[in-house]
């Protein structure tokens, strides 16, 4: 797991007040969550999984992952959710983002090696809280 989250670098003040209330989000669609147990985001997801967090996969190619039924889209999630994070290409992100203020997201995190400025942009532009190029999963552990 390491591999797919490396330590993370040097934080602001700011972005350590972010990152520290994100990682208490209750409820996370996970967009890009794949079925295969050797991706990263089945094993961050695995992780968040087992210290008690809901988690919504998020891809249009699987029925479910983790015992857990997948939605295609944001858009499909019924209910609130706290957090959206993003195991997809950059070029992807600005969309994803897009959907996360259109339900109504608390924050977006793009994950290790993931960084957008339209992305960061639009999350700004909304108000709502992001993180890019961090682990969830590591800076949870971090916080813990």
């Amino acid at each position: 797991m390491s591999e797919s989250c490396p330590l993370p670098g040097p934080k602001s003040n700011d972005e350590r007040a972010i990152i520290g209330k994100l990682v208490k989000a209750r409820r996370i669609a996970i967009v890009g969550l794949s079925d295969n147990p050797n991706r990263p985001s089945y094993g961050v997801a695995a992780y968040l999984q087992s210290i008690g967090k809901d988690i919504i996969p998020v891809n249009p190619t699987i029925k479910e992952t983790l015992g857990v039924k997948a939605v295609a889209s944001l858009r499909d999630i019924e209910g609130p959710v706290d957090l959206v994070d993003v195991f997809r290409r950059p070029e992807a992100c600005a969309e994803v983002v897009r959907q996360a203020v259109a339900i109504g997201a608390k924050g977006v995190w793009l994950q290790a090696g993931i960084r957008s400025k339209e992305a960061r942009r639009i999350a700004e532009d909304a108000g709502i809280d992001y993180v890019e190029n961090r682990c969830l999963m590591v800076e949870h552990r971090m916080a813990g």
